[in-house]
């Protein structure tokens, strides 16, 4: 399948060239554009941080495909190419009937811009989504690993520690519990793993806020939030969390088939208990609406991407007390290969199969009754 665009069109070099590329696109394509810029804060060189909405399609359509890019920041830079690739093809210019495409470009513009998969207050958007009214949910397991799952030193030394208090947890709670542990999220630990804050943050109201503009006629809604890290190399790994044997988990079972969808394992382990998803914002920005789809990941190197969570929060935390710029850099660099592989391969793969995976959800939207 043609993409329609060569990967080093559609995959930008930063934030602030993703927000470009992405605007040209979608005004090529010939899209409506909202703007929402955030308050307060701006890139590293003094731009502007602004989450970016193309919707095509008419306003008042019932039927939408919902498409998320960026939730994890610096993960960002694959979902855009994704969302660029697809406004270049031919599908873009011909919509079924009744419906409309938003494309929501860049949700935690701080952690792309920044270069983490975290937001400005070290959040991870993809556990914040929780009823904070509400008592937060607890996480005692991690709770006993957080002091030991980031090193003072980045040496191998240290490092190997850290592998040595997970092994020693996994020995006695198994590694179902252990991924569980790690990944679930939790609301203690402000400098951890998988925080999910103590309030909204900005992007999950700004979520709320575009929804309440744009969909307020949409009836059924096919979401893809697009992510990287789980699954094979430059593979589709598919995460949907619609109730099992629910109309929606097998609408999203047709448009992608039934074994990529239903009883997927992430890493071949059990799905943790996931808090605070995007996915369960959209349903609570949406009531009354359907709302079927997934969280759709890239695999880039495995079970290995756990240490690449603990190295950005190593550089956001300790690194800074420990100047050493020719290390970070390259460090840096590490950690975005982890999410966004440079490899031409790997974002071909990936370019080939987020278009053929959205052009799957527009046509089952469309034969949604």
């Amino acid at each position: 399948m043609s993409t329609g665009l060569e990967i080093w069109e559609a995959f930008a070099n930063d934030y602030n060239d993703g927000r470009q590329r992405f605007i040209a696109q979608a005004q090529r394509a010939g899209a409506e554009l909202s703007h929402y810029a955030h308050p307060t804060l701006s890139t590293p060189d003094g731009q502007p941080l602004t989450l970016d909405v193309a919707r095509l399609g008419p306003a008042d359509a019932t039927r939408t495909l919902l498409l998320i890019s960026g939730t994890h920041g610096l993960e960002g830079a694959a979902g855009s190419a994704v969302q660029n690739a697809w406004l270049a093809s031919q599908a873009a210019r011909a919509l079924p009937p009744d419906t409309n495409v938003l494309l929501v470009h860049a949700l935690n513009p701080f952690g792309w811009s920044h270069d983490t998969r975290t937001n400005e207050s070290n959040v991870d958007l993809n556990r914040n989504f929780i009823d904070h009214a509400a008592p937060r949910p607890s996480n005692t397991a991690y709770d006993t690993l957080h002091a030991q799952l980031v090193p003072d030193n980045w040496t191998a030394t240290e490092r190997q520690g850290v592998q040595n208090a997970i092994q020693a947890f996994r020995e006695v709670n198994g590694a179902d519990a252990t991924f569980n542990a790690m990944a679930s999220g939790q609301y203690r630990h402000a400098q951890g793993l998988a925080f999910g804050g103590q309030q909204r943050e900005w992007s999950n109201l700004t979520l709320e806020r575009i929804l309440g503009e744009h969909l307020a006629h949409t009836e059924r809604v096919a979401l893809i939030d697009w992510h990287t890290g789980i699954g094979e190399y430059g593979e589709p790994f598919f995460l949907c969390f619609n109730a099992d044997g629910s109309e929606e988990q097998q609408q999203a079972a047709q448009w992608w088939s039934h074994e990529r969808v239903l009883g997927q394992r992430p890493h071949g382990m059990a799905r943790p208990d996931y808090q605070g998803l995007v996915f369960r914002g959209v349903e609570a920005f949406l009531p009354g609406r359907k709302v079927a789809g997934a969280v759709i990941e890239f695999g880039t190197r495995g079970t290995n991407t756990s240490e690449s969570l603990r190295l950005d929060q190593w550089l956001r935390f300790r690194a800074p007390q420990q100047a050493d710029a020719a290390r970070d850099a390259q460090l840096r660099h590490d950690l975005i290969d982890t999410y966004v592989p440079y490899s031409g391969v790997w974002r071909q793969s990936v370019l080939r199969h987020g278009v053929e995976i959205t052009d799957q959800a527009l046509h089952g939207l469309a034969q949604w009754n």
